[in-house]
């Protein structure tokens, strides 16, 4: 059998020399044939991928874009909708958190007298979520759309703010809760500088720029011992990383009213309670418990002291925020640029008058008829202050300001809300 060395050389003499030579340049053709074609495959192949992975990016584009809770037709006209104003000098107003406690109240208030309104909701599980959902209902209800979104997602905001020309951003979006923070510290951070960062990126790039008004905490207050809490008193040493991220966002907001021309007002609330509240709050948790029989914690300060705090009633609240969006004055930029001085302003909301925490679960007791079991014991060092003491003369005196409603009329009407939402009868649960 001939080897493939004959088979590629033959041996016939005289021709050896000639053969060979041919045969040398057929193979080398057939070489360079056969790398071209591999070349031009391998180019095949490279095309190919690519349009794949370009295909599979659309893909995969197009359905994060179909499976969004927001954007397109059909949302983007419920948005116009909810924003369409209906009295004349309204405004049009983004609420954010606006499925939160203050949120709801705001919301439903500024609908109320014709003001267009849409919502914005992350609908977090720092609580019961389906609190915040039934308030949800209540508000679609009175046709007022939210969002589900987060207020750091900026695609989001950029896209409201194209859809609709918002003229006031009422800003209530938060993580709040003071105990909460030595917990999930990065949540704080995460809602209240860089969420607010993000918002205030949005408002200073519209055109054009709504005016905002956003909501501080008396926690700023902090270790400050001068009573009443006003204003101009200093809010340098925070007592806990809630009032700190608070704090940051005053230092925040006023860097992007100088730079920018925003008009920024921002409220420092004091202990606010009311129907459809926060269960991490006292005075829900207190209900519950003296509810179901279990006892509650009542907290005391220094030398046995009891902790006070200065009990805001919703209601009086949202007069609060409704007299800062009336009075919020223009801002002052145009595409990120300012082109005069923007109002700046911060106001206490509060009632006024410090209730102490035992004097809060008396009143509790005689309005659900049932003698709480109390457990009394020093306050731990968890970021809580001893007291708050609202001054509110700067808001009666700008706003209009003026708390009408007391911790008893309060509470009376918290609980009957309670006992309504949770279905309880006479103390007895029935529906939950």
């Amino acid at each position: 059998m001939p080897s493939l060395e004959d088979e590629l050389f033959p041996s016939t003499p005289g021709k050896f020399k000639i053969e060979r030579s041919h045969a040398m340049n057929r193979q080398f053709h057939r070489c360079f044939a056969s790398t071209s074609t591999m070349f031009l495959w391998a180019l095949f192949l490279i095309a190919l991928t690519a349009s794949y992975l370009s295909f599979q990016s659309f893909v995969d584009s197009g359905s994060r874009y179909f499976s969004a809770s927001w954007g397109g037709i059909q949302w983007e006209k419920q948005v116009r909708t909810s924003a369409q104003i209906h009295r004349s000098g309204g405004m049009s107003v983004l609420v954010t958190g606006a499925a939160g406690f203050v949120g709801t109240h705001v919301s439903l208030a500024l609908k109320k007298r014709g003001d267009g309104v849409v919502g914005l909701d992350n609908f977090n599980n720092y609580y019961d979520p389906s609190l915040k959902k039934a308030r949800k209902s209540m508000l679609n209800g009175h046709g007022i759309f939210i969002v589900e979104g987060d207020i750091n997602d900026s695609r989001l905001l950029d896209k409201l703010f194209d859809v609709v020309a918002f003229t006031h951003v009422m800003h209530l979006a938060a993580q709040a809760g003071v105990r909460y923070a030595m917990e999930n510290p990065q949540s704080y951070v995460h809602s209240n500088i860089a969420g607010l960062v993000s918002l205030l990126e949005a408002c200073k790039n519209a055109n054009p720029q709504p005016a905002v008004v956003w909501a501080s905490s008396s926690s700023v207050y902090g270790l400050n011992d001068k009573v009443p809490f006003s204003e101009s008193d200093r809010t340098d040493q925070p007592a806990s990383l809630y009032a700190a991220t608070k704090k940051a966002g005053e230092e925040i907001t006023h860097t992007y009213n100088h730079i920018y021309g925003l008009s920024i007002t921002g409220l420092r609330f004091f202990t606010v309670y009311g129907p459809w509240g926060r269960p991490d709050m006292a005075y829900f948790s207190f209900t519950r418990n003296i509810l179901q029989g279990k006892p509650i914690t009542v907290y005391r300060g220094k030398n046995r002291v009891d902790l006070a705090r200065d009990f805001t009633y919703i209601d009086d609240i949202v007069k609060g925020c409704l007299g800062s969006l009336d009075t919020a004055g223009k801002s002052t930029g145009s595409g990120g640029k300012k082109k005069r001085p923007a109002p700046y302003r911060i106001f206490n909301l509060g009632n006024t008058s410090p209730v102490t925490v035992p004097t809060l679960v008396d009143i509790l007791e005689r309005h659900l008829k049932v003698k709480a079991k109390r457990n009394v014991v020093d306050m731990p060092g968890n970021g809580d202050v001893p007291f708050t003491h609202a001054n509110i003369t700067s808001a009666r005196r700008e706003l209009g300001y003026k708390p009408t409603t007391d911790l008893q009329t309060g509470l009376k009407k918290f609980v009957r809300w309670y006992l309504s939402y949770y279905g309880y009868n006479r103390g007895t649960k029935i529906v939950n």
